[in-house]
């Protein structure tokens, strides 16, 4: 997956640090170091989502986002913040950001949401619609609700139900903590709990427990991946 990224970012090392490994993956990406700059590029030309740090020179991040919104610009935007507080992200949000990231970050979690939202304006639509999702011999039949390991049943609980379906949805990717809070508990922030921990501890004991092959596995300070290796 590629496509055309606009970062606005006034920080030269981030933004180098960005460019560079979103260039790495074969995005196109352009660049503002100012609000101003950043909005004339947003509305001029057309990109596949755009990065937007929230403190800029010119006009900063959330009066850009809202010029944006007004104009009925849909194109997903990340925000990039070091303000990282509940109500910092609300405020991201509420102004139209369709995903809120606190500095410092990794490039990794940056990537993976960056795909997440490419996939939910394109490629998602497909695998919504799909009505059995599977890896390996897992099978979960999103119309009966049922969910089998070769001819063994697995009763789930709804919430372990929704969290293999996200799973078996990105199966292959790396899911960090914080997409699974957002799509599966539908949080924009972290609560500090390990509710995460727990689903999927238990989640793996009922897939994984008794058989030859493992599929699910835990990557380290990164997240989770359900995959045949």
């Amino acid at each position: 997956m590629a496509g055309r990224i606009l970062l606005v970012e006034d920080d030269p090392q981030i933004a180098d640090y960005i460019m560079s490994g979103l260039a790495e993956e074969g995005f196109t990406v352009d660049r503002a170091d100012n609000g101003r700059d950043g909005l004339f590029l947003a509305t001029d030309s057309q990109f596949d989502l755009v990065v937007l740090d929230r403190m800029l020179p010119g006009m900063d991040g959330l009066a850009l986002l809202k010029a944006m919104r007004a104009a009925e610009m849909t194109t997903p935007v990340i925000m990039l913040s070091a303000l990282a507080s509940t109500d910092d992200r609300i405020a991201g949000l509420t102004a139209g950001a369709d995903d809120y990231l606190g500095k410092p970050f990794s490039f990794g979690e940056l990537l993976a949401r960056i795909q997440a939202l490419l996939r939910r304006a394109s490629g998602g639509v497909r695998q919504a619609q799909e009505t059995t999702l599977r890896c390996a011999d897992l099978e979960l039949d999103r119309l009966t609700r049922q969910v089998r390991r070769g001819p063994r049943k697995i009763a789930l609980q709804p919430r372990e139900f929704r969290l293999l379906e996200y799973m078996l949805m990105h199966a292959g990717e790396v899911v960090t903590r914080t997409m699974l809070l957002e799509a599966v508990w539908d949080y924009h922030f972290d609560p500090g709990t390990n509710v995460i921990d727990v689903h999927i501890s238990r989640l793996r004991r009922k897939i994984d427990d008794g058989e030859e092959q493992t599929l699910f596995h835990t990557v380290r300070g990164a997240g989770y991946r359900l995959a045949a290796d």
